[in-house]
């Protein structure tokens, strides 16, 4: 019990350490002027966390009750998703880069599919092993 204790509170110490580099992150970079458009990273930031709690977490709970009841299929499927909302934007973006050929210059589909393969293969034999260990 008091190693959860510890684990938690180490925990919530790293998440608060990220979230100050993040917060000191986004008050010194130069191409973000707060002082013109405070309440556009407010807005970004509601909208992060209304797409999270409203629909992200949800979703996530509702495939590891319905779809996967084991532990392995349940943490893939979470990471397959987590890494589909990071790659999806630059995934939809591919090509178009409005006259400067840097951008987004990638095969960003053929990548996050080969993720998505990689994710596949790593979650199979997680699961291959766990079943055969509880057959033990």
């Amino acid at each position: 019990m008091r190693t959860m204790r510890t684990t938690r509170a180490l925990l919530v110490l790293a998440g608060l350490a990220l979230t100050g580099c993040g917060l000191y992150g986004i008050a010194t970079d130069p191409y973000i002027d707060l002082a013109q458009h405070p309440f556009d990273i407010l807005r970004w930031a509601i909208g992060g966390l209304v797409l999270h709690d409203g629909l992200w977490v949800p979703l996530a709970c509702l495939a590891g009750v319905t779809l996967a009841r084991s532990t392995p299929v349940r943490t893939g499927l979470i990471l397959a998703a987590a890494v589909t909302a990071v790659a999806l934007p630059a995934v939809l973006r591919a090509g178009h880069h409005n006259g400067n050929p840097t951008v987004l210059p990638l095969p960003y589909l053929r990548n996050w599919l080969l993720t998505l393969a990689a994710i596949a293969l790593l979650t199979t034999t997680w699961a291959l092993l766990h079943h055969h260990r509880k057959r033990r």
